[in-house]
């Protein structure tokens, strides 16, 4: 079988980029299996993601002359093999509900992604990464071990080669530097439907305020708190009768739903960064 990868790329809009990318595909004997593209009027950017089947070259040749076909057209652009799974870390707090989501999709199958790693600053969860057979880092956190901290988490994430940072309910707010790093492959999900309800303890605060929805967003993470890149929203009706604890527990199925998403999208490249916001191909 020819192996099959998938293209994605932006590029500043202009006629012609759709026959253009295909043409450069069957003129390599590339065959297209799956194809979306937009066009931003806002930005006057071009997206495009290219899932397609390709034996003549061998992936080092074929990204070689990829180089050659973008660079005049001023083309960001990565090649991906659909066989390789991406290479995830996920960080967790005390909370556990989003990780075992995670794991359990990934060992069903569902996930295309390979977990190398959970890193924590609490142990409660190190028998469920045994379970599942990943390795489990204790790293506690404190204001004053804050940086060293950080710098053996980052050694970690750059030894298991990871391509996704999921951040699975981590409740340590990242330094700027780390998340510089880990720009564009660092995936939050925050317990709230972003702007609203921002910090801690959003489902006090939409309880206070007698919300009649509640719900979840997972974003990229940027040294802006909260304020990354959308990648998955969603929400649950409520109403008077529920409880703050009620909604804690619906929130924590929606947050679980979402992040897996997100996560699922960012590991098949669906997901291209579009300045403060995304563009996604379902």
């Amino acid at each position: 079988m020819k192996p099959v990868y998938i293209l994605t790329l932006s590029c500043p809009d202009r006629l012609g980029l759709v026959h253009a990318v295909s043409g450069f595909l069957l003129e390599r004997g590339g065959n297209i299996e799956e194809a979306a593209q937009y066009n931003d009027p806002d930005t006057g950017l071009f997206f495009m993601r290219v899932q397609f089947a390709c034996g003549q070259l061998t992936p080092s040749d074929l990204k070689a002359q990829l180089g050659w076909f973008a660079n005049p057209l001023k083309m960001q652009w990565s090649l991906h093999a659909v066989a390789q799974a991406m290479p995830a870390v996920i960080m967790v707090s005390k909370e556990g509900h989003c990780l075992n989501d995670l794991l359990f999709r990934w060992k069903s199958g569902l996930l295309r992604l390979d977990i190398r790693a959970i890193i924590s600053n609490h142990r409660e969860f190190y028998q469920l990464a045994a379970s599942y057979n990943v390795p489990f880092h204790h790293l506690p956190v404190t204001a004053a071990t804050k940086t060293q901290v950080e710098a053996r988490q980052y050694e970690i994430i750059q030894a298991e080669q990871a391509e996704l940072v999921v951040l699975a309910r981590y409740m340590q707010v990242l330094s700027d530097d780390l998340c510089k790093k880990l720009s564009g492959r660092a995936i939050n999900i925050h317990h709230s439907f972003l702007p609203s309800f921002k910090g801690a303890k959003p489902y006090y605060q939409a309880h206070d305020r007698g919300v009649k929805l509640i719900g979840a967003t997972a974003h990229y993470v940027t040294a802006d708190l909260d304020e990354g890149p959308i990648i998955e929203q969603d929400v649950a009706r409520v109403d008077h009768s529920r409880t703050v604890d009620d909604l804690t527990t619906l929130g924590r199925d929606t947050e679980s739903q979402v992040l897996a998403r997100a996560v699922k999208w960012h590991s098949e490249h669906r997901v291209l960064l579009n300045g403060h916001k995304t563009v996604i191909f379902r």
